[in-house]
């Protein structure tokens, strides 16, 4: 089954035009199983909250919030939909896609992205679509061009030289004691090696340092909480590893571009309705 060009499954909470794309948010019913169908223009899907399963071609994929996925013009997919769920769809002209397409041989293959710079894109996107100005439009092509530079570096990377075990080692211990505090020396005698070099090779394969990537794995945390949680700030900010919820909110303003409270009211938990 083909849909045309803007037509989404499930219920449309709110659309709009900007530029040259078509954003949407959309909700799905607990249970909902979406026949195999594909859509005519290229878009990105990013999950806001709930849970689903995909299958598309002979692979499947798990769709949970914070998920960003791209699917080409053309791919036929299934959905099937464990809780009810909440995502922002964000669908490219023809136009747009022409223009860039000697630039990145990635609008053209099916695939799904989690975590780290791709969902912090997506939720500026998301609120320039809440509540955008005069400026959004070259706000959200910009935010669109850095998500597909980013998809391609990802690509890149999953192609070429993957980064030595120490180094993904290291990574781990990160992910695991992220709300800690990890210095640079004890984290390079853990893995066995020298903090110049780690600090190097870290900025090399993941492109921001130790400290940047902790703060972001911080941020994530505190932004699946106060989407999915009705903890109080200060509880989440502790938990995230911030010396205070002053600290957290200059922290996490700087990096997403919204207060924690702002935040909180665009993505927190709401009742989904189909």
């Amino acid at each position: 089954m083909r849909l045309s060009t803007g037509l989404f499954y499930g219920t449309v909470l709110k659309a709009i035009s900007i530029a040259d794309f078509k954003l949407a948010e959309t909700v799905y019913a607990s249970s909902l199983k979406l026949p195999a169908h594909r859509h005519e223009s290229n878009y990105f899907c990013f999950v806001l909250e709930g849970s689903f399963t995909e299958c598309y071609g002979n692979r499947t994929r798990s769709c949970r919030p914070s998920t960003l996925i791209f699917h080409p013009a053309g791919e036929t997919h299934a959905d099937h939909f464990h809780t009810g769920a909440r995502c922002f769809n964000i669908q490219m002209n023809t136009r747009w896609v022409e223009r860039i397409d000697n630039l990145s041989s990635v609008i053209h293959i099916p695939a799904d992205f989690h975590g780290e710079r791709f969902s912090f894109l997506a939720m500026q996107l998301y609120g320039e679509f809440r509540g955008g100005d005069k400026f959004s439009p070259l706000t959200v092509e910009g935010l669109m061009l850095e998500i597909v530079a980013e998809a391609s570096r990802h690509s890149l990377r999953k192609s070429g030289h993957k980064p030595p075990l120490w180094l993904r080692q290291a990574r781990e211990i990160l992910d695991e004691q992220f709300s800690e505090t990890v210095t640079l020396v004890a984290l390079s005698e853990t893995v066995g090696v020298h903090p110049v070099h780690l600090a190097r090779e870290f900025r090399r394969f993941y492109h921001c340092t130790v400290g940047g990537y902790v703060r972001k794995r911080r941020i994530e945390f505190a932004c699946r909480q106060m989407s999915t949680t009705d903890f109080a700030l200060s509880d989440i900010a502790h938990a995230a590893g911030f010396f205070d919820q002053s600290h957290f909110a200059r922290t996490f303003k700087r990096v997403v571009g919204l207060t924690p409270s702002e935040y909180r009211r665009a993505f927190g938990s709401r009742r989904l309705r189909c």
